[in-house]
């Protein structure tokens, strides 16, 4: 759930080259998924409950950062989302430039959507089919290239590939490589729907971190012998390039991959954020009718059809600006989600956790300081990436306050206040 394979890391290399986006590769998870991974695990396997980091964020402070927490990760998530099925069409394009002309590639986008929507109205079962079978999709093509890749040592130095159109340089490349490896928060919101979480989620999470790291970096390291040039590599060019070195074979293997990453990693995300609405409707939050569940499946239907038409409408912006908006959004709410766990040291203590962060309270505070500098990069990224006529900083910062004017808006709305962070959340919806 945290990583569609290497799939959309190609512009890491178009804007650091081979030996610096190895280093960012190698360090970005220790300064950014490790802690992550952490905080996750401590407040996962402390309170798995249905909603995740919502309900984490308003335990530990209140209703206002709780719901500015649900806020946040869901219109990041309307940027996030898009990127999955603009990966779909990026690599179907490869094969298939037919679906490049014109609005093709849109509808072929919300065709993805529509589909992963339908996937899980019917349940979550359907949903951990899918996730299972991806995994081992995904890794195929790419243990083939780091295979084949010494056969072809500095034979691909003078190699005639398809022209980029990619403008993404050092700062660009990093913020790429920071999405590959975000989203560890996004399991935590079904942590109910897993056997024994206070056990599972935290070894699940740093095995995870290995290896996600290792199947980013072993390819284009394979690749770097080669000698094929840095500025060969945009978005989907995974494909013409696996062609080079294992033939139209893995070349096809490679394009099917990269839609099944894009289609996968949707289907399986459309399964987290659903079930915000969900908890907060549960509370009182979000009008009742987030909280209606399918009578067959119990999936929560009308928040993924919601969601679903948001997710749409951010179809097109581009990977680039997609990924910029979506890093400042993301930052802001696990910015919330690292402040939590220091609040909950001092607030409770006593709380049961099977996991904790290690070194105590210093620990605790120690670890969600790299995390929020390296998201320092996406504010200055964000000023020059515009949306909609504006700053992408700007425009950010827009939604960012509508967070705000939505909590008072609906407080007025419901002036006899919400249900109360309980300690123990009904049963999973799916």
């Amino acid at each position: 759930m945290v990583s569609g394979g290497t799939y959309g890391t190609e512009d890491i290399v178009h804007g650091a080259g081979y030996g610096r986006a190895i280093l960012i590769l190698l360090i970005t998870p220790l300064l950014w998924s490790l802690p992550t991974a952490f905080m996750i695990g401590e407040l996962s396997s402390a309170l798995p409950y249905e909603g995740g980091y919502y309900a984490w964020v308003r335990r530990a402070m209140g209703n206002f950062w709780g719901f500015q927490e649900a806020w946040l990760s869901l219109v990041a998530s309307i940027f996030d989302m898009a990127i999955y099925p603009t990966l779909f069409v990026a690599y179907l394009t490869r094969m298939f430039p037919y679906f490049q002309e014109g609005n093709r590639g849109w509808w072929v986008a919300l065709a993805v959507v529509v589909a992963c929507a339908l996937l899980n109205i019917a349940g979550v079962k359907v949903v951990s089919l899918t996730s299972l079978w991806l995994f081992l999709a995904l890794s195929a093509p790419f243990a083939a290239v780091v295979i084949l890749a010494p056969f072809k040592l500095g034979s691909l130095a003078n190699a005639v590939t398809k022209p980029t159109t990619s403008t993404v340089d050092i700062l660009g490349g990093l913020l790429i490589c920071m999405w590959n490896y975000m989203g560890w928060d996004n399991a935590s919101t079904i942590a109910t729907e897993v056997e024994r979480p206070q056990r599972t989620y935290p070894r699940a999470m740093l095995v995870a971190v290995c290896i996600v790291a290792v199947s980013y970096v072993l390819p284009f390291a394979a690749m770097w012998m080669t000698g094929l040039k840095s500025t060969a590599w945009e978005t989907g060019s995974w494909a013409d390039i696996a062609g080079l070195v294992g033939g139209p074979l893995l070349r096809i293997g490679v394009v099917l991959g990269g839609m099944i990453s894009g289609f996968g990693m949707f289907n399986a995300l459309v399964m987290s954020y659903s079930r915000l609405p969900l908890a907060m409707a549960q509370d009182g939050m979000l009008p009742k009718v987030f909280g209606k569940l399918h009578p067959k499946s119990k999936a929560p239907w009308v928040a993924i059809v919601a969601l679903a038409i948001g997710w749409a409408m951010c179809l097109g912006l581009g990977f680039a600006r997609l990924v910029t908006i979506d890093i400042l959004l993301y930052g802001g709410s696990l910015a919330l989600e690292f402040i939590a766990l220091i609040v909950l040291r001092f607030r409770e203590p006593e709380l049961k956790r099977p996991f904790r962060v290690p070194g105590g309270l210093p620990g605790a505070i120690a670890i969600g300081i790299p995390p929020i500098m390296l998201l320092a990069f996406s504010v200055i990224r964000s000023e020059h990436e515009s949306i909609l006529g504006m700053s992408s900083f700007a425009f950010g910062m827009i939604l960012i306050g509508a967070g705000v004017v939505a909590y008072f808006v609906n407080l007025a709305l419901k002036p006899t206040g919400w249900a109360g962070a309980s300690k123990h959340k009904p049963q999973p919806a799916a």
